[in-house]
């Protein structure tokens, strides 16, 4: 019999094809297992680099949408709706957002999250019905799955785009058919895994990489850093408080009392005690600039300034 598997077998996502690199894995020293791995890993990133430019669209539309009162909606099953789960979670702490404002969609539940759910990443119509039922045009749909054909995020991408929402396709496929029906495909060409059709691992990986790219800069955009610090996150617990000080004195080369005591007159507002401490104006004065300029501490020592002028 002549040729390989992948001659006779047809494939649909690069993440199925068998690895010509790692056939040996299973013979290999534990070390060498996890050298060859990290070898695979290291693919990743200018992986990603290349689909940058795409990733700026969606981006722009996030920024656009939650500065018109809409939401970013995450869409994923398995490691890709787990990945997902977990960036909106995260986003709420680091940059103090309202919950709503990145909503994650995970096939199967909260169950999922923890144990696999039958048949539940291939139900487009429970994808579907969770579109109609909370996203709507102005929204931004992201769906994330590796293959680029999990039915359950396409029938939530596909019901949101009839809509009238804008939507995004995160995948290591860049050959799948839905690509060309979104706004925007972030299609990683990440190849074949270190071990076949696991896409936890370089395909996750470039998932977790574009999640997160994705979610801080829209942050950014927004308005929720000053340089490159966390101005808006929230101080839950003794190593943040201890964090929140830390970056007022490094924001504005104040001294640890004065940054204390402009906090306190702040009630714990990070933005107020920055904007006070740049401009010199008092507490409620730095309150109202941070308002009038939509919370961008840039804009309200700005326009401190214009007054000033």
């Amino acid at each position: 019999m002549s040729g390989s598997s992948q001659d006779t077998v047809q494939v649909d996502s690069p993440t199925e094809l068998r690895n010509p690199d790692t056939t040996d894995i299973d013979q290999l020293s534990t070390v060498e297992i996890l050298r060859e791995i990290n070898i695979e890993d290291a693919t990743v990133p200018d992986a990603v680099a290349a689909v940058l430019p795409d990733l700026a669209k969606l981006v722009d539309y996030a920024v656009d949408a939650l500065r018109s009162g809409h939401r970013v909606h995450y869409v994923g099953a398995g490691t890709s709706g787990r990945l997902a789960v977990l960036d909106a979670a995260e986003l709420v702490p680091t940059f103090n957002i309202p919950t709503d404002w990145f909503v994650p969609h995970h096939a199967g539940g909260v169950q999922a999250l923890l144990t696999a759910v039958e048949n539940a990443e291939d139900d487009a119509a429970a994808g579907s019905s969770e579109m109609q039922r909370h996203a709507s045009a102005g929204d931004v749909v992201i769906g994330l799955t590796a293959s680029g054909r999990t039915p359950y995020v396409l029938g939530a991408v596909f019901a949101a785009r009839k809509a009238g929402a804008r939507t995004g396709l995160v995948s290591a496929n860049p050959g799948a058919p839905a690509n060309a029906e979104v706004d925007v495909a972030i299609a990683v060409n990440t190849g074949p895994e270190a071990i076949a059709g696991s896409t936890r691992m370089k395909a996750g990986t470039a998932q977790k990489l574009v999640l997160t790219a994705f979610s801080t800069a829209v942050m950014v955009r927004f308005g929720r850093t000053y340089s490159n610090l966390m101005v808006s996150m929230r101080a839950t617990n003794a190593k943040l408080r201890g964090r929140t000080l830390r970056i007022l004195a490094e924001a504005t080369g104040a001294g640890p009392q004065d940054c204390a005591e402009a906090l306190a007159a702040a009630n714990g507002d990070l933005k107020v005690a920055l904007v006070q401490l740049l401009s010199g104006v008092d507490t409620a004065r730095a309150a109202v600039a941070l308002s009038g300029a939509q919370g961008q501490v840039r804009e309200a020592l700005a326009s401190l300034d214009r007054r000033a002028g």
